[in-house]
């Protein structure tokens, strides 16, 4: 566990902010008098978060950038220095996503999902960095999945991302220490946003159903409680809890759940004959 902290008046960083849990992120940031530097590609839904925000006890100053943009993350850096005196939580919201099977993919898919949800994720932590050290009872908050603890079907390569996102936040966490900053990893499960429709691909048999989950408010409240809390680690959902419970003392059950629903979905199809050896 980190330290306890007082939201009220800190500054934070949130990428990914246009929409989704980012968006709730902010809005209930300001909510609690925090000072959110919201950041995200689209200049638009930016502008319309800020419409949101105002009234606000606290404020949402929006900056365009990409986190995979290295000139980018200078200005995000520079904007923090110059407009609210240096940085005390960063939230590493930003993340895509696809569905669809290994072996019918190539590889530009896996590395646009790890340049934008892991090397994405560490530049602009290292870019920070120097700010956040400095900071008022400082965190680094990284946005995981319950599917980074457990593998899907139809999404090894999202998966594997977020897998490494709590990699990440073990060893840095560790790091930190010596300086003061915390590392909160929260995973959430299945969460009412627009992630399912903004994928670069979506071709899996293997369907979850994302209404049927928590809102990005939810996520939002979840998040920043435990930030106050100094919590280490935050696995969100009912179901995402019992997954991993499961998991844990009977990993064999869930292969075989997995296996068996995956071999039901592509019980018509056609196996591929076997290469001969010359």
């Amino acid at each position: 566990m980190g330290r306890r902290r007082e939201l009220k008046g800190l500054r934070a960083v949130v990428t990914g902010a246009s929409q989704g849990i980012g968006r709730a992120l902010a809005l209930e940031g300001a909510r609690r008098g925090m000072v959110i530097i919201a950041q995200a590609r689209s200049r638009n839904l930016l502008d319309t978060l800020a419409g949101e925000s105002e009234g606000l006890p606290g404020k949402v100053i929006t900056e365009v950038g990409d986190v995979t943009c290295a000139a980018d993350r200078e200005r995000l850096v520079r904007r923090c220095q110059n407009e609210v005196g240096g940085l005390d939580i960063l939230v590493n919201n930003a993340g895509i996503g696809a569905t669809g099977h290994f072996a019918d993919s190539g590889p530009e898919r896996l590395r646009q999902i790890f340049e934008v949800n892991v090397f994405g994720l560490v530049e602009t932590t290292r870019a920070l960095l120097p700010l956040i050290v400095k900071g008022i009872t400082p965190m680094v908050v990284n946005v995981g999945s319950i599917v980074g603890e457990r593998g899907f079907p139809a999404r090894s390569e999202y998966s594997s991302s977020k897998f490494a996102v709590h990699a990440f936040s073990d060893g840095l966490r560790a790091e930190l220490s010596k300086d003061g900053v915390d590392v909160l990893m929260i995973a959430p499960g299945l969460t009412q946003t627009n992630f399912s429709q903004n994928m670069i691909e979506q071709s899996a048999k293997v369907q979850l159903d994302h209404m049927r989950g928590m809102t990005s408010e939810d996520v939002a409240l979840a998040t920043w409680n435990s930030a106050a809390k100094g919590r280490d680690e935050v696995f969100l959902t009912r179901q995402g809890r019992l997954l991993l419970l499961v998991n844990r003392f009977l990993p064999w059950l869930v292969d075989r759940i997995m296996r068996r629903k995956v071999k039901n979905l592509f019980k018509d199809e056609p196996k591929a004959a076997p290469q001969a050896v010359s």
